[in-house]
């Protein structure tokens, strides 16, 4: 039997875990078949390793819709200020809002960045004023509009 590279040090990826990876990010709905096709190997030996790095957190294989499409046509990345000592408590309450689609906590001028998606300007400004200023700890936020996307990468 072939040993896995990663199987028994979680985290590590080879060149055939990597393509894989490669493969289902280009198309998530590729057959297991024809991956192993492309790459010369078994269908079991992919669908080993795929299933290897979804138990390990390494892969998830997810729909991504468009926005726009689901009536949320404006986005806007936010730069927000907290208190200190709430900045952590702030980011879980802030990541359970739902026009919320992406929240990291960052180093520099501002605690976190969060992205969202509005259904129009006004649905945005009730989002400031109604919701994120409601969390106790946001100090301040300063709003970037989204006028337009020109790289989205999945990785």
């Amino acid at each position: 039997m072939q040993n896995i590279i990663g199987a028994d040090q979680p985290g590590r990826l080879d060149d055939t875990d990597l393509k894989i990876i490669e493969a289902l990010r280009k198309d998530g709905r590729q057959a297991f078949a024809q991956i192993a096709g492309q790459l010369k190997v078994s269908p079991g030996m992919i669908r080993q390793r795929y299933n290897r790095l979804v138990e390990q957190g390494l892969l998830k294989v997810v729909a991504i819709t468009n926005p726009v499409h689901r009536g949320l046509k404006t986005m806007a990345m936010i730069g927000l200020r907290t208190d200190g000592n709430r900045m952590l408590k702030v980011a879980d309450k802030v990541a359970k809002l739902d026009e919320v689609v992406y929240l990291v906590v960052v180093s520099g001028r501002f605690d976190m960045m969060i992205e969202v998606a509005c259904r129009d300007h006004e649905d945005l400004l009730k989002f400031i004023t109604e919701k994120l200023y409601s969390i106790e700890g946001v100090r301040e936020a300063e709003t970037f509009m989204h006028l337009k996307i020109v790289k989205e990468v999945y990785f």
